[in-house]
This record gives C-alpha cells, structure tokens and sequence, in this order.
C-alpha cells in the first residue's frame, strides 16, 4: 500500500505543480510565442528538462532534486495518505486559477519544521523581486517599456526571438533545480535507473499536455499583465527572474516559493509601468496586485493548516 500511495503521490505532485507552478516560469514564454506550433515550445523546453534532470541525478548520487531534499526525508512510516492531500488541494485551487506555493503545501507536510526558514526565504525573495522591477521598469527601462507599447504589433528584429529563447532557457533550468524538490519529495532519495526513467517520461509528458493547452487557467495570471505578449517585455521578465532565481538558489539549498518571487516581479513591475501615461491607474493596479498577493495568501493558509493539522489528524485516526 505504501509504494502504491508513493507513486500516486508522485503523480499528483507532478501534475498539479507543473500545471500550477511550471506556468509561471513558462507562462510569458508559452503567451509570447502562440503563434508557434505547441510542440516546438514543448521540445525546446524538454531538452532543457532533460538536461537538468540528467545532470541533478548523476551530480548528486540518483538525487535529481539537487539536494534540496536534504532537511526533508521520507517519512519513517512511509508516504501515506495525509500526503497525498495535499496535491490535491494544488489541483483544486489550480481549477480556480489560484497561484498557490506548491513548495509550502507539499514540503510543509513532509517537515512542518521548516516552514519558518523557508517562508523567510520566500518573503525575502517576493520583496527583492518587487524592488528589483519597481527600480529597473520605472528608472532603468522605462523609456524601453513605452518604446514597447507604441510598437507592439509591429515586426521586431529577428534577435528578439534568440534573447528570449535564451533567457527562457536559463529562466527554466533556475526554475527546475528550485522547484524539483516539490516534485521528487515522493519518491526515495536516491532514485535507480528505472525510477528515474519512469519519473523523466512522467514529466515529459504532462509538460506536452501543458503546452498542448497553452498553459491553462493560471495563464491568465500571465496574459492579465501589460504586455507580457510582447516577445521584447517577456525576454526581459524572463531574465530578471532568472536572476533573482539564481541568486536565491546559490544563498542556500533550503525550498522557497518561486511563486512568491514571480508574484513580487510582476507586481514591482506592474506599478512601475502605471506610473507611465499608458497604463491604467496605480489604485486599479494596487487593486490587480493585491488580488494577486491575497491569492498567495490564501496558499499559504492552506498550506500552514494541512503541515500543522494533517498530523494530528492521522494520528487521532490511528496511523
């Protein structure tokens, strides 16, 4: 029965997060090219997923989590189901369009422990993330913005599409050796050849289905925002997030929320850009941004009841 609930756990755990969190590093990717067949984007981002997976699992002894699941073992009793839910509650708030922190509900459940360190490292990452694009969209590129807008629609130099092609692709990678952790949670350690295959095809092929369907309900959470259709706009939001992902991953091993820090960018960037003439006003944007942040708000919630509550659920329950 446990391997059975490990293996469903790992499955419900892969398709709610890549259907959840995947889209909010894909999303200005996926929303910028609609005009290019979905298996092309799908491949270019497989190759990458491949890669990093390959060298996660040879790097770090059949880990191919990186080691972020270091303060998080398997449980000595092994996965049950009070592990099992919540991927479940992902796929339920997925439905609604609800970016949730999938790095708090599935790992807070594993090690409620932890919850404090890497809700700080999450806050600390939504608060960079804000101040960074608040900065860069209202002193560094502001002038490059309203160039965007007044030209959009309009053909743009074919180097355009190599910058975000690349910057998607070092985006990705940042966003894989993050977030895997949440995914591979479910299953041992120290994964053998069959296991890591059998995960890799899993993988593969929900990202197809993700693409498929052009990103799915969390994608308007990416098309809502100005101009993040523009293959310029997005080239440049994939590559402060990219760095930002970047800095945070090399500070420490310990899971934040990417979710936490995609929502501080956007939102840094949203105000910034409403400052200028063509934008709407700061209130509505205030408005936009704090429906955003009480969504995460809500995950979070979620998240602190399920770590805290499930346990002592099971146990009343005699597990």
């Amino acid at each position: 029965m446990g391997d059975i609930l490990m293996v469903a756990g790992f499955l419900l755990a892969a398709y709610s997060i890549v259907a959840n969190d995947a889209i909010q590093t894909l999303g200005t990717f996926i929303s910028s090219n609609h005009h290019r067949p979905w298996w092309l984007l799908w491949a270019f981002a497989s190759t990458i997923l491949v890669i990093v997976l390959l060298y996660g699992w040879f790097s770090h002894g059949g880990d191919p989590a990186y080691g972020r699941l270091a303060k998080f073992p398997m449980p000595e009793q092994g996965i049950t189901w009070l592990y099992v839910i919540p991927p479940l509650a992902i796929l339920i708030l997925t439905r609604y369009g609800i970016p949730v922190s999938t790095t708090f509900l599935v790992l807070s459940v594993f090690a409620a422990g932890n919850v404090q360190s890497m809700l700080s490292k999450s806050g600390l990452g939504y608060a960079v993330a804000f101040i960074v694009a608040l900065f860069t969209y209202r002193f560094v590129i502001r002038h490059l913005t309203e160039y965007f807008d007044r030209t959009y629609g309009k053909p743009v130099p074919s180097y355009w599409v190599a910058l975000q092609w690349a910057s998607t692709g070092f985006l990705w990678s940042q966003w894989l050796i993050q977030d895997l952790a949440n995914i591979y949670a479910y299953l041992p350690r120290e994964l053998d050849g069959l296991q890591f295959f059998l995960s890799l095809v899993v993988l593969l092929v929900l990202h197809a289905w993700i693409f498929k369907t052009a990103g799915g309900t969390i994608q308007r959470i990416v098309t809502t925002k100005t101009g993040t259709v523009d293959i310029r706009a997005a080239t440049i939001i994939d590559f402060i997030y990219a760095i930002i992902l970047f800095v945070f991953k090399e500070m420490s091993s310990i899971p934040m929320s990417t979710t936490w820090v995609f929502l501080g960018l956007l939102a840094g960037r949203e105000f910034a850009i409403s400052m200028h003439m063509f934008t709407p006003s700061t209130r509505e944007t205030a408005r936009v941004v704090m429906s955003d942040a009480m969504k995460a708000m809500l995950g979070l919630a979620i998240s602190l009841l399920l770590a805290f509550g499930l346990p002592v659920l099971f146990t009343l329950l005699g597990g």
